[in-house]
């Protein structure tokens, strides 16, 4: 999609719509790269930010993409990894959380719970205000955050009142800034508070300036191609090892179950 393109559609976001309605139906990513951009908490426990959060790439359908992965120990050490299921396939963590959850046994369940899935998105961002790190303003960065913030993504496309109106907080034109608000909550971090201001077109409209940001653009779908995620086989090897503390050759016999988790 061009750039004019992108503006004549300014306004127009039923495919966003559209997408959200999927999501709602029942990474790997190293903050060490300087594409990412992350907030920080003051010494009070509290963090706040400006941001703006941007369109899809060109040729890429969405400003956003989803990454299940799991994090978890064993004897074998650390077990952080994508998870398969992102892509839609069978994933051996999934279905070894899935024949725990089974079982009927609750220390099973417990288990099985520590090793859940995580969800994450990826979005380009432009960083208004970062009272933390100054130097981060103007930069347009990519923004790794979880379901909190997406929600209310989710909540600005799709009100719930008949006195709102929808917002496609990704567009160039007609979007807002993002008021990142972040507290300590019970040793979590917590976005509650976080809001959107008033619609507002970025950069005064200047089309030149918009083009430049749109050129500058971080391509999300490698956070769910094929190099983003290992074999199922090499999963499988992986997750004996850490439950184990022993390597195997080839495929893992145990673990069997095909289903996905749903807890």
């Amino acid at each position: 999609m061009s750039f004019a393109q992108l503006k004549s559609k300014s306004g127009t976001f039923e495919k966003l719509q559209a997408e959200l309605n999927k999501i709602n139906e029942p990474v790997k990513a190293s903050f060490s790269d300087d594409r990412f951009w992350k907030p920080e908490l003051d010494k009070s426990g509290n963090g706040y930010a400006i941001i703006r959060f941007l369109p899809q790439p060109a040729d890429e359908d969405l400003p956003w993409c989803r990454v299940w992965s799991h994090a978890f120990s064993g004897p074998g050490g650390w077990y952080i990894e994508n998870s398969l299921t992102t892509q839609g396939r069978n994933d051996p963590v999934s279905e070894y959380n899935t024949e725990l959850w089974n079982s009927g046994n609750e220390s099973d369940k417990e288990i099985a719970r520590k090793q859940k899935r995580i969800l994450k998105y990826y979005s380009n961002i432009l960083v208004v205000t970062d009272s933390r790190h100054p130097e981060n303003e103007g930069t347009i960065r990519l923004f790794r955050y979880g379901k909190k913030i997406f929600d209310k993504l989710t909540e600005a496309m799709n009100p719930a009142f008949d006195d709102e109106e929808a917002l496609n907080p990704f567009d160039f034109w007609k979007g807002a800034n993002f008021k990142l608000k972040i507290r300590k909550v019970d040793g979590y971090w917590n976005y509650d508070k976080s809001e959107f201001d008033k619609p507002e077109t970025m950069m005064e409209g200047d089309d030149e300036k918009l083009e430049k940001v749109y050129n500058k653009l971080h391509s999300l779908q490698e956070f769910v191609g094929p190099d983003s995620f290992k074999t199922y086989d090499e999963l499988k090897e992986k997750l004996h090892k850490v439950l184990t503390g022993t390597s195997v050759r080839g495929t893992v016999e145990n673990f069997q179950p095909k289903q996905v988790e749903t807890f």
